[in-house]
């Protein structure tokens, strides 16, 4: 069974994406673009088929929900698996919703296939508009200040969703003329390898059909859970703290100092261990001083560790640093209580849920 190549456009504003997605299709003369807009206040997702010839086909779609998650589930991946199938185009360009990851499409095709047998993803394309590209990345805007809300109950960060999309992206666009900051900050949280642009008509066209998104690498890169060493930082005005030890946190003084770690204008991502839950593994998201921790999984017979990687332009690293080494359960405290407690509460019951209790 043949399969077509599809290239996904992700960004948080439109402008940047269609320039993109323009220049991929002139390039593309035999390729078909398909592009989704979700209106959360009317639930309608509005899916647009069109081609070199122009508009092939338009259809709005009442959603239940309108959310991301509902109209890929609904919508995009079928659309994809359609235009795939019929033969009729050399490659699909999908202009994604404004904001929604390509994440999800990328995990659902590969953890079931059958779902788009005829697809392939050839290339995640991450767009900005240079000039704003580093308040994407380390901003405070909620999507719903800037307009962007996929569902009525949106809170998501501009600055988390933007960082995941380029540390997703096989080739960031950053069009326009990036300054140094902007340009360093990109390729310090984008994948090594990565593919940076400052013209959409500079793009590889053809090199991203032939395929140059590796699901596996992508996935390893983007997990909360990283062992490899991460590669050097060469910038004059970017830095880069890796944060790891074997120790744990004590929750207290978590609990009490994550701001100062996880808060400002910063990208910061891991995985954390508590004493009081030792078992579980603490997942750490924060972007534009928003920060998430949850934990869904277990260790099971991987070494528990705590490793937070930050990101930033500003001057608070060696603060962060020393907020980070406090943070851990001291030498005294292990030898002491060691690093295994029976408690039933820690204090960050509203973020981890209730202490699960070993069976």
């Amino acid at each position: 069974m043949s399969r077509t190549p599809v290239v996904m456009i992700t960004g948080v504003a439109d402008e940047p994406m269609s320039r993109t997605t323009m220049g991929l299709q002139w390039d593309l003369p035999s390729a078909v673009v398909v592009q989704h807009r979700i209106d959360a206040v009317q639930q309608v997702l509005t899916r647009t088929v069109s081609d070199i010839s122009g508009v092939v086909e338009r259809e709005e779609i009442d959603l239940e929900h309108a959310c991301v998650s509902c109209a890929i589930r609904e919508d995009i991946v079928p659309s994809l698996e359609r235009l795939a199938a019929s033969g009729r185009w050399g490659s699909v360009i999908a202009h994604l919703p404004v904001t929604a990851e390509a994440t999800q499409v990328c995990r659902l095709i590969a953890w079931n296939p059958d779902l788009a047998p005829h697809v392939t993803i050839a290339g995640v394309v991450t767009a900005f508009d240079a000039q704003n590209v580093v308040d994407d990345l380390l901003g405070d805007d909620l999507v719903a200040d800037r307009g962007l809300s996929t569902s009525e109950d949106d809170s998501r960060g501009v600055a988390e969703i933007a960082a995941a999309m380029v540390e997703y992206g096989d080739v960031v666009a950053l069009l326009g003329q990036p300054d140094e900051p902007a340009r360093d900050l990109v390729r310090t949280i984008a994948r090594p390898g990565t593919g940076i642009v400052e013209d959409a008509s500079l793009m590889d066209a053809a090199r991203i059909v032939d395929g140059i998104h590796e699901h596996r690498t992508t996935e390893h890169w983007v997990a909360e859970v990283r062992r490899g060493e991460l590669p050097v930082v060469e910038s004059s005005c970017v830095w880069r703290l890796d944060l790891h030890s074997d120790r744990p946190f004590h929750p207290g003084r978590l609990h009490e100092h994550i701001e100062r770690i996880g808060g400002g204008p910063r990208r910061s991502r891991g995985c954390f261990w508590l004493p009081s839950r030792p078992g579980d593994v603490c997942v750490w998201d924060g972007a534009g001083g928003q920060l998430s921790i949850g934990s869904d999984r277990r260790w099971e017979r991987s070494p528990q560790m705590t490793r937070i990687v930050v990101v930033g332009l500003d001057d608070g690293a060696e603060e962060i640093r020393e907020v980070f080494d406090h943070c851990l359960l001291s030498e005294p405290e292990l030898a002491g209580r060691g690093p295994f407690w029976e408690v039933s509460h820690d204090g960050l019951e509203p973020w981890l849920g209730d202490i699960r209790r070993a069976a």
